[in-house]
């Protein structure tokens, strides 16, 4: 099988895998060397999907909600392991019986990180999914254009 997409990872493929004579394969299968002109033309579609403001949009859509999440959830993070190292007193307080500070910002954490996830999960169904989704049926249109047919 033969892929013209150009993020296929033509590098991974071949490693290690033997070419049917007892040799290992060379890292870069021939077919994958010779270019054709077809191949050379869907890469380019990909690229200009890349380049379209659509797509900018989606990935900007996509940084706005990941790089602050990620800034939130690594200082809670570390907040609650330093706090465990460096105040064992003001973790050993009791809350509730035998529950103390250490025991419920552990289980903080689970929470915030079952939260993130749905907002994570909510943000791409209201926000990325449509869009990505139209960019994906555009770019199918795109390829299937350039090599002259159903693919």
């Amino acid at each position: 099988m033969r892929y013209d997409d150009p993020w296929y990872d033509a590098l991974a493929s071949g490693w290690g895998e033997l070419d049917g004579t007892g040799v290992p394969a060379d890292v870069v299968p021939p077919a994958r060397r010779e270019r054709e002109e077809g191949a050379m033309v869907a890469a380019d579609v990909y690229l200009e999907v890349q380049r379209s403001a659509a797509f900018q949009e989606v990935r900007s859509r996509y940084r706005r909600f990941v790089v602050p999440a990620v800034i939130v959830f690594l200082a809670w993070y570390v907040g609650y392991v330093v706090a465990a190292t460096t105040a064992p007193g003001l973790m050993a307080r009791p809350v509730a019986g035998a529950v103390n500070v250490a025991m419920v910002a552990g289980l903080g954490q689970f929470l915030t990180t079952f939260l993130l996830t749905w907002a994570y999960a909510r943000h791409a169904r209201l926000r990325r999914d449509r869009a990505a989704l139209e960019l994906r049926w555009d770019t199918q249109e795109l390829t299937r254009g350039v090599r002259g047919g159903t693919s």
